[in-house]
């Protein structure tokens, strides 16, 4: 019977923070996202063990449609406390959900046969990628079949406009759709082969474009050898055709560059693999069947034929290790086995759930109001979907906790014994959800075009055969339950709430310090400093869950304050020691993902993070390494390489711009700096307009202004420093979501460091906006003269804005060189143009009248 009883907010989160032991993170992470909701916002679970029943009760239900079933007890013990078994996002919200109708799959590919080019075909992809990213799934397509620019076309418009307009169309499409509070989330591919591949490369270096894309290159070995030799490469469309309509001929080192270059840049493109994608697929093998992979979703760990989908599953491997952090610990290889197994069966139930959830859907759109012309492209595309997801029984069992398990051996991340062991795990693990699908079609059927004869060349079905012949020959006998199982995808959320480290990715940081305003009367309050204003601070250490679990097994106190030497000489002691994730040896890395790769049959999500200062040299040789280890794709990540994506400021050539404009002389205003530094020295700047104070944060680049923050002081929600502060730091932090913030940090007369968190949240979020456009014409370097004349020209409505422009006018004005001319402004006085700076006001040079203001 369906239980109606909702909860408030604040009774889930008590509920949830006591069933996570205070982690107040992990609470809120699951109230927010995973709780069973109605469209309204009504909370219907207290807690995730709630949610664990609800989940439960749907697997059994499925497991009682075939013989031998798994009890409840067996499923829900999985469940419980995020302990071995974790379904992904899509799954954890939608089984068992009746309040709303949404697929269960976190990753679709879309795409159409034929004349896929045609106008026609393009806006039907268009909305069909709209369609699924409303129902929670993540949408990947190619585009390599879209006519490169200039191609001759049947229409008014004669030539192809090529493939970047389309990108711009689908990036937009994805930002207008919004999932529970998040946007949609888009995969954009190309083969490198296509003519238009460049453009393609470049489309996401322009600031402002293609930002509800990630985009990846699909790199084939001819490609690689080409540009690693230093030869010339074909390029051709269609791309796969025997008789091409167009070829030309590229430097295929200097286009790699190009990717190198703006990989370290901008973090994208994501390279592909292809060719090692599609000799190691098994649902290629079925490709005139409909099951050619084109493209991937977002996270590039589930390649994906056109119109198929994927649900998918992490396993906690931190959970499998006996004795953890001792030298007795061991991996408990036999319950891990036993467990895979029925993960792979929870995972096949969920596709039979997913199929009912399709069929929901597809009533739904037939109950809709709109008209059949309307509403048909949606219902078709759910019937393309419940065809190929029933056909395939597709399944994406995978892992978290990579990182934590290796510590938990007494191993460190990155080094060859941990990288052996890992590959164990994972061989391990191929296997039994192999063995598991085979029994599974002894029992339930194998899936529809099952043939072993069209698989009998697959090279990891090859490795299956050698590891285990007994399984290969009843694989054989009996088929197999599901064309393909295994992915490892990111576990952002979800690690969050099994308190590990996520994925197969090492830990972030083990150790970090975090600051937090007390009441000093409370009690077992630590003050650590007062500020000039009385308000009292206390700050504390935050570990990651599993290092406190290493400091309980080795007898450390966990309640101790300890010195920053202290925590330093502790994880020097620990696993975790050089085993982050700016620590770990970057090739190592990738040779790590391309062993484990062997035996994951889908894909691989992994991200190189890597220091801002290193260079493209490096980038080139990771991304060469993965193409040779046998990774199928591979991301970078420089740190701060995001705010980079800028259009790139024109180097004005000697003897002037042809087009009228003047060369700078050397050394006029500092160069442009495209990645914000992490720390700027600060100048604060205080201003009176009739009776409001108000504040300015001006943030410096080699003594230029770079960024201003300003509002009003002593508001309720503004700023409140001592008087006596001028001088600071701004620093651009990073949130635990993932979003930056911008604190304020200055040291007072006691010696104390003191933090303002989040400059961007203290003021109105009309200044704060308008401060981002002044902000980034600062970072351009255009004049302070200019960007004073630009505030002073923004027509604005609010009575308050029109005041706060004149706090900007007055804060930029302290910067200006004196005798700097203020070109196309008369003096009020004589009415001459004869006005210059000094000392931030107006003097009149030929009548020696004087304006600050």
């Amino acid at each position: 019977m369906e239980n109606n009883k909702t909860y408030s907010y604040d009774e889930a989160y008590g509920a949830s923070l006591e069933y996570f032991n205070g982690d107040e993170l992990a609470a809120r992470v699951w109230v927010n996202k995973y709780a069973l909701k109605d469209s309204f916002g009504n909370i219907y679970e207290k807690s995730p063990e709630d949610m664990h029943h609800r989940i439960t009760d749907e697997v059994v239900r499925i497991e009682n449609k075939y013989k031998n079933p798994m009890s409840a007890e067996e499923v829900f013990g999985l469940l419980d406390h995020f302990k071995y078994i974790v379904p992904a996002g899509s799954p954890m919200t939608g089984i068992g959900n009746n309040h709303q109708v949404a697929s269960l799959s976190n990753c679709f590919v879309v795409g159409l046969d034929g004349d896929a080019d045609s106008y026609g075909a393009i806006l039907r992809v268009d909305e069909e990628q709209v369609q699924l990213m409303k129902r929670r799934g993540g949408v990947g397509h190619d585009l390599s079949h879209l006519r490169p620019k200039g191609s001759p076309v049947n229409n008014s418009a004669l030539t192809s406009t090529g493939l970047v307009p389309f990108m711009e169309r689908y990036s937009n499409s994805t930002r207008e759709v919004a999932q529970d509070g998040r946007r949609g989330a888009l995969m954009l591919s190309v083969s490198i082969k296509h003519p238009d591949s460049e453009a393609f490369i470049d489309a996401k270096m322009t600031e402002g474009k293609i930002t509800g894309a990630n985009v990846s290159v699909k790199i084939d070995d001819d490609f690689m050898r080409c540009a690693t030799e230093g030869k010339e490469y074909t390029q051709q469309f269609p791309v796969e055709s025997d008789n091409p309509k167009m070829k030309c001929t590229v430097d295929a080192s200097k286009l790699w560059a190009k990717i190198v270059h703006n990989a370290w840049k901008s973090a994208e493109p994501g390279v592909l693999f292809w060719d090692t994608i599609t000799r190691e697929s098994i649902p290629d093998c079925y490709a005139d069947l409909g099951f050619k992979t084109v493209s991937t979703n977002p996270c590039g760990e589930i390649p994906l034929c056109p119109y198929d989908s994927c649900r998918l599953l992490s396993i906690n491997l931190y959970s499998y290790v006996e004795n953890p952090f001792t030298d007795k610990a061991r991996f408990d290889f036999d319950l891990f086995r036993k467990h895979v197994a029925m993960a792979q069966r929870i995972m096949d139930d969920i596709v039979d759930m997913e199929l009912e959830k399709i069929d929901l859907i597809m009533e739904k759109i037939k109950r809709d109001p709109q008209s059949d012309e309307v509403k048909g492209t949606e219902y078709h595309l759910w019937e393309k979907i419940k065809r190929k997801s029933g056909m395939g029984r597709r399944t994406g069992v995978g892992i978290t906790a990579e990182g934590d398990m290796i510590a938990a051996m007494g191993l460190r991340y990155g080094t060859e014994e941990a990288t052996a062991f890992s590959v164990e795990v994972h061989r391990t693990l191929a296997l039994a959800a192999y063995r598991s699908s085979v029994d599974m079609a002894k029992e339930r059927g194998a899936f529809e075009i099952f043939d072993a004869g069209r698989e009998a060349a697959n090279p990891f079905i090859n490795r299956i055969k050698e590891a285990d012949p007994q399984l290969y020959a009843d694989m054989v006998k009996y088929g197999r339950r599901n064309i393909a199982c295994l992915t490892i995808a990111p576990t952002g959320t979800t690690s969050l709430m099994t308190q590990t480290t996520s994925g197969i990715e090492p830990v972030f940081l083990p150790v970090y310090k975090r600051r937090r305003k007390v009441n000093p009367n409370d009690t077992d309050v630590h003050v650590d400093f007062v500020d000039e204003t009385g308000d009292s601070f206390e700050e504390y250490i935050v570990y990651h869950n599993k290092f406190i679990e290493w400091m309980k097994v080795n007898g450390i106190d966990t309640a101790k304050r300890y010195t920053q030497e202290e925590i330093d000489e502790l994880i020097a002691r620990s696993p975790y020691y050089k085993a982050t994730a700016n620590d770990v040896d970057w090739l190592m890395k990738v040779r790590m993902q391309g062993a484990i790769q062997k035996w994951v049959d889908h894909s691989i999500s992994v991200t190189i993070n890597l220091p801002n200062n290193v260079d493209e040299a490096l980038v080139n040789r990771l991304y060469v390494e993965a193409w040779k280890s046998g990774c199928k794709g591979c991301t970078v990540y420089r740190d701060g390489s995001r705010s980079g994506v800028m259009i790139a400021v024109d180097k004005k050539k000697k003897g002037g711009d042809k087009s009228g404009g003047t060369q700078l002389p050397p050394c006029s205003h500092p160069q442009v700096t495209e990645v914000r530094p992490q720390t700027l020295e600060c100048d604060v700047v205080r201003f009176q307009n009739n009776k409001e104070k108000w504040v300015a944060f001006v943030g410096l680049l080699d003594g230029y202004p770079y960024e201003i923050f300003t509002g009003l002081q002593d508001d309720e929600e503004g700023i409140v420093l001592p008087k006596t502060i001028t001088k600071g730091k701004i620093i651009k932090q990073t949130n635990e979501d993932g979003s930056h913030r911008y604190d304020f940090q200055f040291e007072n007369k006691r010696g104390y460091k003191t933090t303002v968190e989040g400059l961007s949240e203290k003021f109105n979020p009309e200044y704060w906006n308008y401060a981002k456009l002044i902000s980034g014409v600062l970072r351009y370097r255009m004049p302070i003269a200019h960007v004073i004349k630009l505030v002073g020209s923004l027509q604005l409505k609010s009575e308050s804005i029109n005041t706060w422009k004149i706090g900007v006018e007055r804060a930029l004005k302290k910067y200006i060189v004196d005798g700097t001319e203020a070109k196309g402004q008369k003096c009020p006085v004589c009415g001459q143009e004869a006005l210059v700076y000094q000392e931030g006001c107006l003097i009149c040079k030929n009548c020696g009248s004087s304006r600050c203001g």
